[in-house]
């Protein structure tokens, strides 16, 4: 891997390190700590990723256009000023507003990190999308961990201790990210010619393949969200919740030679990669819908971690090559925008089931939305086949 890449592995790292202080135990602390209900505190988080969402597409956007330095130093200020707000402020009130603020300055950053390893590592494929995938899970190895610690003697603690990490990844881009800046024509030229792209089947197939990406952000989210205070309520202590990050993260860095023959196997099978965690990712869901001790939220977490191994590197690798040149920064932003949706929907919807129905029954259908991730990727490459199959009976 070039050294150039390790600059965004690291602060891919300290971001992710930062933010799982705060995303694991947001349901906690508004259920817990502030007595509001699951309906209610998915609604917080819908706003929170609904923000995400517009951060997203303008990231996206804003690396095609002033490049990748400029667009994640936006993000991390923004996100500095946030979580300064909530060191002072993390009553009701300034807690939904802070929170907003962070999902869109969050949703900047991501979409440039992704872009920017494409461009500064082209011929690394889906490896290069995956260095940034395994500096994430890292630091959701040991964030959740060191949050639980810091929560058990006082949740407040956690909103300092995610302000130490940003202020960290500031450091890390400023003086690093500026050397990795790429030249204007190497990601803008669509923009600086001012043309719309002529091939729409590309984009077509994008939008098919994050639609299912949404859905499994979606049944993924109640990990955050339904499933945490789940565990709670049936004894389940907040240090062992966050353990079971520790693990997902762990297991993502620990599995990576397990699946690599597999892997290897279907380096130019990227459909049937997804197909296959797809299908892990669902058996997660059964599992935890009848799980009533630590150790069965552990195999379920161990299942769901195989899953996510396979599709979460696919999608943003599928992004990339479907996008034209000039337009990375773009795709990468409608991908994370559709998971940001989906993470956006997640606790709105698994909290109104779980209050109206129960746990297993939230769970159990969630699990059935599992299909259309199914359809979606069996499908997504339709446009493009037809737009071959006309260009080739024009000649």
């Amino acid at each position: 891997m070039p050294k150039k890449v390790w600059l965004l592995v690291i602060g891919m790292f300290i971001n992710v390190m930062g933010n799982s202080f705060l995303w694991p135990l947001n349901t906690i602390y508004m259920h817990d700590y502030l007595g509001k209900s699951l309906s209610v505190a998915g609604l917080v988080l819908m706003a929170n990723a609904g923000a995400g969402v517009v951060g997203n597409l303008l990231g996206g956007y804003l690396f095609d256009r002033i490049g990748g330095f400029k667009s994640i130093m936006a993000g991390i200020i923004i996100s500095i000023i946030g979580l300064v707000g909530l060191v002072f402020w993390h009553d009701w009130q300034p807690y939904i507003w802070f929170l907003t603020l962070l999902g869109f300055s969050g949703g900047l950053i991501f979409p440039s990190m992704y872009a920017m390893v494409a461009t500064l590592w082209p011929e690394g494929g889906r490896k290069a999308f995956n260095s940034i995938y395994l500096a994430q899970n890292v630091g959701v190895a040991i964030g959740p961990a060191l949050a639980g610690l810091v929560a058990s003697v006082s949740i407040d603690y956690i909103f300092p201790a995610n302000l130490v990490f940003y202020v960290i990844f500031f450091f890390i881009a400023f003086f690093g990210y500026r050397k990795l800046e790429i030249a204007p024509d190497r990601h803008t030229s669509v923009i600086k010619e001012n043309k719309k792209i002529r091939q729409k089947a590309p984009f077509y197939a994008l939008l098919i393949i994050s639609g299912g990406y949404l859905i499994m952000w979606l049944v993924y989210s109640q990990w955050m969200t339904t499933i945490s205070t789940h565990s709670l309520s049936l004894g389940i202590s907040l240090k062992e919740y966050s353990l079971l990050w520790t693990i997902n993260g762990l297991l993502i860095v620990i599995g990576q030679p397990i699946i690599k023959p597999v892997i290897s196997r279907l380096e130019n099978k990227i459909k049937t990669q997804m197909l296959i965690g797809i299908v892990i990712f669902s058996i997660s869901y059964i599992v935890v819908s009848f799980a009533a001790s630590f150790t069965m939220f552990i195999v379920a977490m161990v299942i769901v971690t195989f899953g996510e191994m396979f599709v979460w590197p696919a999608v943003p690798t599928i992004a990339s090559q479907l996008s034209p040149k000039g337009r990375e920064g773009f795709y990468q932003g409608i991908v994370n925008s559709f998971a940001t949706m989906g993470r956006m929907f997640g606790p709105f919807i698994g909290g109104i089931l779980a209050d109206q129905y129960g746990m297993q029954v939230m769970l159990f259908i969630l699990t059935a939305f599992m299909i259309i991730p199914i359809i979606t990727s069996l499908l997504y490459d339709r446009p493009i086949k037809k737009a071959n199959h006309q260009s080739e009976s024009h000649l």
